[in-house]
């Protein structure tokens, strides 16, 4: 689509762009007071180039729970069911993906996160909850990151205090978030490609183990510990009812890894270069991410890590309950645990680095939406939102409660928040493509004249990632039930999430009524115009690559 297209809405026509430029971007006088000022929603930087776009993609949010976690979750079901279980929620996670990425892709503005699209399609209320659960949920996850990162360090024995290591990684992540966008893609540019890189020498050395090609190996190894000790555990009860509760735990288990990653694109999609070319790139090759990284991770820890090793719940330290690990020990290969700790810390500082970019980025779009603070929308000169950076980053003293172990048990109850939000913020993802979605039908906003992009697998891929992430969410707990597990904090600590997220979205809708807003807006009267003018005239041509630096550069 060109820049000089106009894009036409059933028999409505966009107007010519009414517009100035200054530093390279244009800012449009279209936008009016629903979504904020333009001024404000313009100051962010499109710093980020195709290839940051790219590597974040496949490695922006990966963090110590694949690489640490996998492992408790297979002791948990069995390499069976975690393998199941990853397969079937990586399909249901490339559904959000192809979903909220063709909506983000349409109109790429600056502040565009998924709570700015609810604003959009659906109603305000509901933009202004998953705005507000975005903020909350993300800036709790980055001092979790941070306290895994310390944790890990704890493996070479120190003396000293993890409260160091904390603050080490606080100054350096709030640090790189203060600095301009292209800084926070160069950096995660890098930290995203160190750990796409472990994971390629990982799996490598997964399948030289498969064919006994370790040290202490005497013969192919193969599937062996699918037969000893078992491909399925049982959890709870024996037989088969044991092991549908374990399927069923490490189905919800299994979920952690993937939490946030999809929004990630769409957070980026608002400080990208061109995102109406480089976001459905990503998408498209988000594939690649699921099935090599994820699914080809707990094939391989499945293959050379016993589920039954008591290291993977017990008996390990950071590193050291890391299923790789483990195989890689028994395997008789040393000195390599010390590189994969080094690659799992790089990981968690990465994440916690995303975690917060994402929180003070949808904090920001809340104040560009009018749901928060006009003073979170406030930008430095190179386009950095410093006070919703400031405002997220106070979340990262939570991680000083770790210091002491009945500040553990807080911290933890802290954490147990978000375990429903990425649920929770699937379903509401999913709504506002399928309301967006009718909304260019009614239209006649059309793919591929004004879309940029579109997935068979929509919109089927969204309603079942809505029925089954329904279903994960009431299920979240449902251990806790059982008579020898109940508590009354294990059940709040399960499903406190919801209705924290019910009480913001209907305290906003009871707060909204005297403005007679709409449940759901009128698909007829869902914008779809304003700030498009912006989107198409920042849009560059793309340039031909004539070398295969510039060609992997764009990969």
């Amino acid at each position: 689509m060109r820049n000089d297209d106009k894009v036409t809405m059933g028999d409505d026509k966009s107007s010519p762009i009414d517009s100035s430029e200054k530093d390279g971007v244009v800012r449009s006088s279209t936008f009016d007071g629903d979504v904020g000022d333009v001024e404000t929603v313009e100051k962010t930087k499109r710093g980020l180039k195709a290839r940051h776009a790219q590597m974040i993609a496949l490695g922006g949010t990966i963090g110590t729970g694949l690489f640490v976690g996998s492992g408790s979750t297979l002791a948990r079901g069995g390499p069976l069911f975690i393998l199941l279980a990853y397969s079937l929620i990586a399909a249901l996670v490339l559904g959000v993906v192809t979903a909220i990425v063709e909506v983000s892709a349409y109109l790429p503005v600056s502040g565009g996160t998924m709570g700015f699209y609810g604003h959009r399609n659906v109603s305000d209320s509901l933009g202004f909850a998953m705005g507000w659960l975005y903020f909350y949920s993300l800036g709790i996850l980055v001092p979790y990151e941070i306290t895994a990162a310390g944790i890990v360090i704890d493996y070479w024995e120190t003396d000293i205090n993890i409260a160091v290591w904390i603050s080490v990684f606080i100054v350096v992540i709030v640090g790189l978030n203060t600095l301009p966008v292209q800084f926070y893609g160069e950096t995660e540019f890098w930290f995203a490609s160190l750990k796409v890189f472990m994971m390629i020498g990982l799996l490598i050395l997964s399948f030289i183990l498969f064919w006994g090609g370790g040290p202490k190996q005497d013969g192919i190894l193969g599937f062996h510990y699918w037969k000893d000790p078992g491909a399925t555990n049982t959890y709870l009860k024996t037989g088969d009812t044991g092991r549908f509760l374990a399927f069923l735990k490490v189905l919800v288990s299994s979920a952690f890894p993937f939490t946030f990653a999809p929004e990630l694109l769409v957070v980026t999609g608002g400080e990208m270069k061109n995102p109406r070319r480089n976001l459905p790139k990503a998408a498209k090759r988000y594939f690649i991410r699921l099935v090599f990284f994820y699914i080809g991770s707990v094939i391989a820890i499945g293959v050379i890590c016993p589920a039954d090793d008591e290291r993977l719940t017990n008996g390990g330290v950071g590193a050291g309950s890391s299923a790789f690990v483990v195989g890689i020990a028994d395997a008789g290969i040393k000195g390599l645990d010390s590189v994969i700790n080094a690659v799992i810390i790089t990981s968690a500082w990465s994440s916690g680095n995303s975690f917060l970019y994402m929180s003070s980025r949808s904090l920001f779009s809340l104040a560009v939406a009018g749901n928060a603070p006009k003073v979170f929308a406030k930008c430095t000169k190179k386009g950095v939102p410093y006070m919703a950076v400031a405002a997220s980053s106070l979340f990262c003293a939570l991680a000083y409660l770790n210091v002491a172990s009945s500040g553990s048990v807080v911290f933890n109850w802290f954490v147990n928040l978000t375990n429903t939000s990425g649920f929770i913020s699937w379903i509401c993802c999913c709504i506002t493509f399928l309301r967006f979605r009718k909304a260019c039908d009614l239209q006649g906003v059309t793919y591929p004249d004004q879309i940029p992009y579109r997935s068979w697998m929509q919109p089927y891929g969204a309603w079942a990632a809505i029925v089954f992430f329904t279903f994960l969410t009431l299920i979240n707990g449902f251990d806790v039930f059982f008579p020898s597990l109940w508590s009354a904090s294990g059940f709040l600590t399960a499903y406190v999430g919801i209705p924290i997220f019910l009480c913001i979205y209907f305290g906003h809708r009871i707060y909204s009524m005297s403005k007679k807003e709409p449940w759901l807006i009128p698909s007829a009267e869902v914008d779809l115009r304003t700030g498009l003018d912006v989107v198409l005239a920042n849009e560059k041509p793309e340039l031909r690559a004539n070398t295969w630096g510039k060609k992997l550069q764009g990969w």
